[in-house]
């Protein structure tokens, strides 16, 4: 080697450096085609790693999006079924609430009807009950009728009808008819009795005189100057003066008088004009009558309140107001010698002024032309009277006293009725029938009669007024107030006077209380076999009108059922209607 030239050597070492250039070349080339190489997957990585990163980053969202979804997909889930089972709660709930609601109204219903049917029920026995009572309260007011009316034609068949006007009689007792009461036809100024039917009461009995006391209090208020000569009560208002008080019977005029009277004074002037005590009849057992001793109230001078007086009284009592206080002692005249020889008894005649007694003269006549009586008897027989209507001794009591003719009195007759359904205006007709009968023997005197209608000045009332004064003038009548029925102040029961307005008259309304019970009872009269096991109070009726068959003394009043219950909200709904009070019409005068 060493014998080796130095060109080869050089040679050898130019191409050892060559290859090694090349060597070292290629290896570097080749590092950096590694180095590239490396570098370009690695650039690819990192840019496939960014772009998986992108993808992994959107996945990833995306994932999550899709988890938070599928959560809020599940919480959306959970919620709808939560909602769903609150709403399936809900409506199980409501369903079940509205079964029990349903349950609680069908049980509520259930129990309101059932509660309507106890009330229905009870209100049905309530009423089966007051019409058991009505039909026996009914059961005995016909009995008591069928009593009164057996006793009645009992009494008129035992009657003694010896001496009496047999004509007469027949017309008294049809013009009596199917009513039972009694009837008294005296001679006025003699005494003597034309006929008497039904004895026994009229004898032997006493019933309230109602209205028909007013000629009394008349009188005595005429005498003691309480009455003026123009017929005004002194120091008061009155809607009448006394002639028309008299022929529409104002409950509060006579009061008014009474309350200046006082009650010793009324019943010393009964007493005066034959109020209790026997008319002195041939007859035995005659009723002396009752007076209201020791009794204050007003109405002892309006409505009779605690007397007691006869048909043969009142008789008596008409014929002294006509004969000028003449007092007749009736007579039967029994047998053809003795009527033959009959002479007129007198006892003392009354001591009061003839003007005064006379003095209430033209309101009887009144009564008979345009008042309480106008309607049941002839005015132009020279009719003049007095009704009266009240309660007592177990029933209505319809009265009427009268004389014919009036300017020269030849009959007295009186009637008294008893029933439910009496009063007197039906009094007064069987008088006008039994006036009829009579009308042959009355003997009319035109100047004598225009004289007593003109003891006073009247007050004019117009036809209008004096026919609705008429219509309701039975209802001051009656056992109830009217409306006038006051007095002065100082007495019982006063309110003030009456006020005017013009032509118009305001009426006070009445105060004064009763002091007797006059109110019907269910007890027949002692002498019939009528008996009632059941006692049962009864209400007055004030009307004039009589009542129905429904209506009868001694039944209960009660007060009306009233059914109270709720309804559905679908039920109609119904409202009690009110109904004002009807107000008394105001009476006016045209003077």
């Amino acid at each position: 080697m060493k014998l080796m030239c130095p060109r080869l050597r050089l040679s050898l070492a130019i191409f050892a450096s060559f290859l090694l250039i090349l060597g070292l070349s290629s290896g570097i080339f080749a590092q950096k085609k590694k180095s590239a190489a490396s570098k370009k997957p690695e650039a690819k990585k990192t840019t496939a790693k960014t772009k998986d990163a992108r993808k992994d980053s959107k996945k990833t969202k995306a994932t999550a999006k899709a988890r938070d979804t599928r959560r809020d997909s599940r919480k959306d889930s959970k919620r709808d079924k939560q909602t769903a089972r609150n709403s399936r709660d809900k409506r199980d709930r409501n369903a079940k609430d509205d079964r029990n609601s349903r349950d609680n109204r069908k049980q509520s219903r259930a129990e309101r009807r059932r509660e309507e049917a106890a009330r229905r029920a009870a209100a049905l026995a309530e009423q089966r009950r007051r019409e058991e009572l009505a039909r026996q309260a009914r059961e005995r007011r016909l009995a008591f009728e069928r009593a009164l009316h057996t006793e009645t034609q009992g009494n008129i068949s035992k009657d003694n009808p010896d001496g009496e006007d047999l004509s007469v009689r027949q017309a008294a007792i049809n013009a009596l008819g199917s009513r039972a009461g009694t009837v008294v036809v005296m001679e006025a100024q003699t005494g003597k009795i034309v006929t008497m039917v039904n004895q026994d009461w009229a004898l032997h009995d006493g019933f309230k005189p109602c209205s028909t006391i007013k000629l009394v209090t008349g009188v005595a208020g005429l005498s003691e100057s309480v009455i003026t000569t123009d017929g005004s009560v002194t120091n008061a208002n009155t809607r009448f003066k006394l002639d028309d008080a008299v022929a529409f019977s104002d409950n509060g005029y006579f009061q008014r008088v009474g309350s200046n009277l006082g009650n010793a004074k009324m019943i010393s002037y009964a007493k005066t004009l034959g109020l209790g005590e026997p008319t002195g009849i041939n007859a035995d057992g005659e009723y002396a009558g009752k007076l209201p001793y020791g009794n204050n109230n007003l109405r002892i001078y309006s409505h009779g309140d605690d007397f007691e007086v006869t048909p043969l009284q009142l008789a008596v009592l008409a014929s002294e107001i006509s004969n000028g206080g003449k007092k007749v002692v009736p007579q039967f005249v029994r047998g053809s010698v003795q009527n033959t020889g009959f002479r007129s008894k007198f006892r003392p005649s009354v001591d009061l002024p003839q003007p005064d007694l006379q003095g209430m003269l033209p309101g009887m006549i009144g009564s008979a032309q345009y008042g309480t009586a106008h309607r049941g008897v002839d005015a132009s027989l020279g009719i003049a009277g007095k009704t009266g209507s009240c309660i007592g001794k177990g029933s209505w009591v319809g009265l009427f006293t009268s004389i014919a003719p009036v300017e020269n009195p030849k009959y007295a007759v009186v009637v008294i009725t008893r029933g439910q359904g009496e009063r007197g205006k039906y009094a007064a007709a069987v008088a006008g029938r039994i006036y009829q009968a009579l009308s042959p023997q009355l003997k009319r005197d035109p100047s004598r009669y225009q004289a007593l209608m003109n003891l006073r000045p009247r007050t004019q009332v117009d036809a209008q007024t004096a026919a609705k004064l008429a219509a309701t003038a039975d209802e001051d009548d009656d056992d109830a107030d009217s409306d006038a029925s006051n007095a002065n102040s100082g007495q019982p029961g006063w309110v003030p006077p009456a006020k005017r307005s013009g032509d118009e008259v305001v009426v006070n309304k009445p105060l004064i209380k009763r002091t007797v019970d006059s109110k019907p009872v269910n007890q027949p009269p002692a002498n019939t076999n009528v008996q009632s096991n059941q006692p049962v109070s009864s209400t007055t009726n004030s009307n004039s009108t009589p009542p129905s068959s429904n209506s009868a003394p001694g039944a209960k009043t009660f007060p009306p059922v009233v059914i109270t219950f709720k309804k559905d909200k679908d039920d109609d709904q119904q409202q009690p209607q009110q109904v004002p009070a009807g107000q008394r019409p105001r009476i006016v005068k045209n003077n």
